[in-house]
């Protein structure tokens, strides 16, 4: 064969493969949050940022609602939660949960019309349960949502159901011995797409266990902060990252974990988001044991339970910190609440405050803030 088309023919394919190559690229910019060499550094690609635009799009809140006249409990039956509402801002967060939860299909999604009053379909019942604990979060859990609150578009946008939901997992064989067999781990969503343990949300966002993974004693004993308890808190913290979009950096130093003096504020953030998300599966998700259809049961026949993502969907601020408690005052409990309402669980004492510096302005695809950009790679 002709040299000179064996050149260009090696040439076209050398071509094709790296051009190959290249259409699998992302661009990757990195965030400096701290003092050079501290490893507070955040990776983001840009690709992701364009992915979370589209979901991220809070809608137009509908104009304010007079708040005298009737309240919604005098003119309408059966008002249970937001009763304390005039009927006009009844009327309005009505029309709103319409549009973030039953965009298609409408208020028939929870009410058996014409007798809106009816509690006959199971969505009402649990639409109810939905409403107080959203007025539970931005009650009670400042901590965590602060001025920003909650919404029922937080965790549904625009879907009957949310989509980030978990259920506890089947239990892994084990090998009769204190090891569990390795090759029966497969990734989970459960465990952040790792083969780490795969239900470790079931220990830390439903019961009371520690999150802890530094050993205090030198025999294992009764002791549970152990190495096999450090893979299932690195289970849970695969989850958080993955769900708010960031990497261990956001919260943590990598000089040191689990020194709090030098992790960022938003780890204190993230202390009280673990309780708050504990407390509302406990109070809320599982009350509804015997309101939800089998169909809506997992394979164990648990309720769904929520987790970070479920409200954060990949960005670490929901909906790029969109205020929604200014748009929508309606959903704070008032004071004179009906003592059914979830109250606050008591939490532990809270955690010593970070004193090292963290930027606080941390790309987002819509609010483009100021950036310190120390590199740029592949």
């Amino acid at each position: 064969m002709n040299p000179v088309r064996i050149f260009f023919a090696a040439l076209l394919i050398g071509a094709v493969a790296v051009f190959t190559l290249l259409a699998g690229y992302h661009r990757t910019e990195v965030v400096q949050r701290g003092y050079r060499g501290t490893g507070l550094n955040l990776l983001y690609r840009e690709s992701t940022l364009e992915a979370l635009d589209k979901i991220n799009v809070y809608p137009k809140p509908l104009g304010p609602a007079k708040t005298e006249g009737p309240r919604a409990s005098e003119t309408f039956e059966n008002v249970q939660v937001v009763g304390d509402l005039s009927k006009s801002q009844f009327a309005r967060l009505m029309l709103s949960i319409k549009a973030w939860v039953a965009p298609q299909v409408g208020c028939n999604l929870c009410h058996a019309a014409p007798v809106y009053n009816s509690d006959e379909k199971y969505t009402k019942r649990v639409a109810r349960q939905m409403l107080k604990m959203v007025r539970h979060i931005n009650t009670d859990w400042t901590q965590h949502v602060g001025k920003t609150g909650v919404t029922c578009y937080t965790c549904h946008r625009g879907n009957q159901v949310p989509q980030k939901l978990w259920w506890s997992s089947t239990p892994i064989n084990r090998s009769g011995l204190t090891l569990e067999k390795s090759a029966t781990r497969l990734p989970t969503p459960a465990a952040g797409a790792s083969a780490l343990p795969n239900d470790a949300l079931t220990d830390y966002l439903l019961h009371d266990n520690p999150v802890r993974m530094i050993g205090t004693q030198a025999l294992a004993g009764t002791n549970r902060n152990s190495i096999w308890h450090a893979r299932d808190t690195y289970s849970l913290m695969m989850v958080m990252s993955e769900s708010l979009g960031v990497n261990c950096d956001f919260c943590h130093n990598t000089r040191a974990f689990a020194a709090w003096e030098l992790s960022t504020p938003q780890r204190v953030t993230a202390w009280y988001g673990i309780r708050m998300v504990r407390d509302l599966n406990n109070s809320v998700e599982l009350t509804l044991k015997g309101t939800l259809p089998p169909d809506r049961l997992g394979p164990n026949g648990d309720v769904p339970k929520i987790y970070c993502a479920t409200c954060h969907q990949g960005s670490n601020k929901p909906l790029y910190g969109a205020p929604m408690l200014q748009y929508y005052p309606e959903l704070v409990r008032p004071q004179t609440a009906d003592a059914s309402a979830p109250q606050a669980a008591p939490v532990a004492e809270p955690p010593p405050a970070p004193v090292a510096p963290a930027a606080t302005a941390v790309k987002t695809a819509q609010a483009r803030q100021p950036l310190i950009l120390v590199n740029s790679g592949s």
